[in-house]
């Protein structure tokens, strides 16, 4: 029988600019799997939307200003690592004010769609790519 992990739930989001490519970030050294590139986002509080927390989570991190509204729900993610079951709803965003800016990461990278799957992602976010890409 397996053990039972507990779930946790994270929001990611894929902000897409004015030319069609993703934003994406970089772990840094220290945290869990340090080094990936991984959509902005984080984990959602007791209490809190997943929505809430992206707006929370993009001014931390990016120093960016997102309203819910702008915020759409695109896919979600649904994997089991050795600890804990991640669930991930990862939402678009065109819209936001502010120039993102590495706050929490080791650095930020703009990136066309069909050009995600050459950065190494954990292993929630790589099911994502092909959406995205076929998608945007």
């Amino acid at each position: 029988m397996t053990a039972v992990r507990p779930i946790v739930l994270v929001a990611a989001v894929a902000l897409v600019d004015a030319d069609g490519r993703v934003l994406i970030a970089q772990r840094p050294p220290g945290k869990s799997m340090a080094g990936l590139w991984e959509f902005p986002g984080g984990k959602v509080h007791q209490g809190e939307t997943p929505e809430r927390a992206l707006v929370r989570e993009l001014k931390e991190e990016l120093g960016i200003d997102v309203t819910e509204s702008c915020l759409g729900a695109f896919t979600f993610a649904s994997h089991s690592y050795a600890e804990f079951h991640l669930l991930m709803p990862l939402y678009l965003c065109r819209k936001w004010k502010g120039t993102p800016a590495a706050h929490h990461h080791s650095a930020l990278k703009w990136v066309r769609p069909d050009r995600l799957a050459d950065h190494e992602m954990p292993p929630a976010d790589k099911p994502l790519l092909a959406m995205l890409r076929d998608f945007l």
